[in-house]
């Protein structure tokens, strides 16, 4: 666990992957925050963010269906202060700028360790959520 890490977080794993999924709520529960839900689809993501409501969201790019940078648009749209960190992979650099205009607050580039991610979590707190 990170030294400066000292605020436990609710996240939201967004991801297609089962095995990307697993692997974030490990890597999230590492670093000491709790996994309130996993959805495998932008639109699961959409539904269930509004019964969880969870501090921060990671939100995988690509999924059939709809994407995370249109699961973003509508979460934001209905929940402005949502922090959503985009997970994305080498060469999906435009969709992070799509991501990143549509109000996601971050993103790592898979793949990634801990340490990216804690240090990505970190950044967004310090900037959006210093209140906390």
């Amino acid at each position: 666990m990170n030294q400066d890490q000292t605020l436990s977080l609710n996240f939201m794993v967004v991801d297609d992957s089962g095995i990307t999924a697993k692997k974030l709520t490990k890597m999230l529960q590492e670093l000491g925050h709790k996994v309130v839900c996993v959805a495998r689809t932008g639109q699961e993501a959409v539904e269930k963010y509004e019964s969880t409501v969870p501090d921060m969201v990671t939100m995988d790019i690509t999924m059939p269906g709809m994407d995370g940078i249109e699961a973003t648009r509508q979460i934001i749209r209905k929940y402005k202060d949502a922090m959503i960190i985009m997970v994305t992979s080498h060469g999906q650099e435009h969709m992070v700028i799509d991501a990143i205009q549509s109000g996601a607050r971050g993103y790592v580039i898979k793949p990634f360790k801990a340490e990216t991610l804690s240090r990505s979590i970190n950044k967004i707190i310090d900037k959006f959520m210093s209140d906390v």
